[in-house]
């Protein structure tokens, strides 16, 4: 069952929840794609029409942002509960590591991947990493080279949104992955050149509040949140 909030539609589960889709997705043989939009990526969406359309199409749309949970709670649909897709890509990474799935990673300035490679297979015993390639080109299809040469059947996508979905909407299946999950910045996470915020805010969904406080250049970009909710507000008293 999806949930509307604002014009994205997002699955209703949980984080074991949508591990188990994730994983199920794996062991079919067509691409797939995870989306992980927060208030920020929804507000995007109404705004590119070809941005929306992909992520109505996606296979799992689960929500990044607190602030998707509190608007969807505003408008009378809340949802489970939120699923960082950082957070979700880890699940999915303890589940497989092992198997002799292969993980690629796309993403972040040079050698960012390379170095999130040798963390992931550290934390991970087992891991298969297949290949890495930053973020920084101009065509899609040799990338998509890279992955199929590869024989990935996982791609961490980390190319910021929308990017990173256009790139998988237009070269997924060339590229011959089974699952695709764009995950914006976490690649900079597992590289160890950001720091997440301390569990407690993690419990509390105040990791956009640590962050500020590490970042204050990112204060733009927060105020956002409460117009996002006040677009919710909107929407209830408008019964949309």
């Amino acid at each position: 069952m999806r949930v509307d909030v604002l014009g994205v539609a997002f699955d209703n589960v949980t984080m074991d929840e949508a591990a188990d889709r994730a994983l199920a997705m794996l062991e079919e043989d067509r691409p797939h794609l995870v989306a992980t939009p927060n208030p920020e990526i929804v507000q995007r969406a109404n705004q590119d029409p070809e941005f929306a359309g992909i992520l109505a199409k996606a296979d799992l749309v689960v929500p990044d942002g607190v602030g998707v949970i509190y608007a969807a709670k505003i408008l009378g649909r809340p949802l489970k509960a939120r699923v960082p897709g950082i957070d979700l890509a880890s699940s999915l990474l303890s589940r497989i590591a092992g198997t002799g799935k292969r993980l690629f990673l796309l993403g972040a300035a040079p050698g960012v991947a390379e170095q999130a490679a040798v963390n992931l297979r550290a934390a991970y015993p087992g891991l298969v990493v297949c290949g890495v390639h930053d973020g920084y080109f101009q065509e899609g299809g040799p990338v998509a080279e890279a992955v199929r040469a590869a024989r990935a059947d996982l791609v961490f996508v980390c190319l910021g949104a929308p990017k990173q979905e256009k790139w998988i909407a237009a070269n997924g299946e060339a590229a011959g992955a089974r699952l695709y999950i764009g995950l914006g910045g976490a690649m900079d996470v597992f590289a160890g050149k950001v720091e997440r915020a301390p569990e407690k805010f993690q419990r509390l969904g105040l990791e956009w509040l640590y962050r500020l406080a590490k970042e204050p250049s990112r204060i733009g970009r927060m105020v956002k949140l409460p117009l996002f909710l006040v677009s919710a507000a909107g929407a209830k008293i408008r019964g949309k």
